[in-house]
């Protein structure tokens, strides 16, 4: 079984995982390869007494259709603890704009979960959690940071990179965790790309994700 290449990492090492998923689907839409996350929950909790995994995103309203639901709803059902919130409609009438930041809500959660962590995988890019990495190394907790240099410019900001203890580049992971046959032609709602300073236009898409070939998971 592949596992993460985190050399700090021990078999009792307590380990939670924190997934930015606008990020994650970002960086691996810009590194060229779909995600299989039954694959990726296996790479993450492999070799260490695994706690749990968040998946962050934000959704449209429960009045109005959402495409990424269906994958939401797969990885509540497959080992993913899902946190999600409502998009926020913004901007001048006549065109629908929405924002949905998530970053508040991965570090409260982390910050909670502290005391019973040794080790935290964080999947996401964004600057702004610097100070929640090290806020988590004062209290003893070793962090690991997903992202990607690969791309130009690259998807981690550097002061992120340089205060993680481990940065993995998530092309170093694309033979375990990159799905393994093309997806049928889906088209995910840009809603995925939630993060706080991005503008979603109601009248742009974005070609999709996630439809594991795999009897478990719903096919969309």
């Amino acid at each position: 079984m592949a596992t993460l290449p985190i050399s700090t990492a021990r078999p009792t090492d307590r380990l939670a995982v924190f997934i930015d998923g606008a990020n994650l689907y970002q960086t691996a839409r810009a590194l060229g390869f779909d995600i299989d996350y039954k694959r990726l929950l296996r790479v993450l909790s492999a070799d260490c007494r695994f706690v749990r995994a968040y998946y962050y995103t934000a959704l449209m309203d429960e009045q109005e259709y959402s495409p990424i639901r269906p994958l939401v709803d797969w990885l509540d059902y497959n080992g993913y603890t899902m946190v999600t919130k409502p998009l926020r409609e913004y901007g001048p009438s006549g065109r629908r704009k929405y924002k949905g930041n998530m970053d508040v809500d991965i570090a409260v959660d982390a910050m909670e979960l502290a005391p019973h962590l040794d080790h935290v995988v964080l999947v996401s890019g964004d600057g702004d959690f610097r100070r929640l990495v090290e806020a988590l190394q004062r209290r003893g907790v070793r962090v690991t940071v997903i992202s990607t240099l690969r791309t130009q410019p690259p998807m981690v900001a550097d002061e992120l990179r340089r205060q993680a203890d481990v940065f993995i580049d998530l092309v170093e992971l694309q033979a375990s965790i990159a799905r393994e046959h093309p997806a049928r032609s889906q088209s995910f709602s840009a809603a995925e790309i939630e993060e706080g300073d991005e503008e979603y236009d109601e009248e742009e898409e974005e070609e999709g994700e996630e439809d594991e070939e795999d009897e478990d998971e719903p096919r969309r």
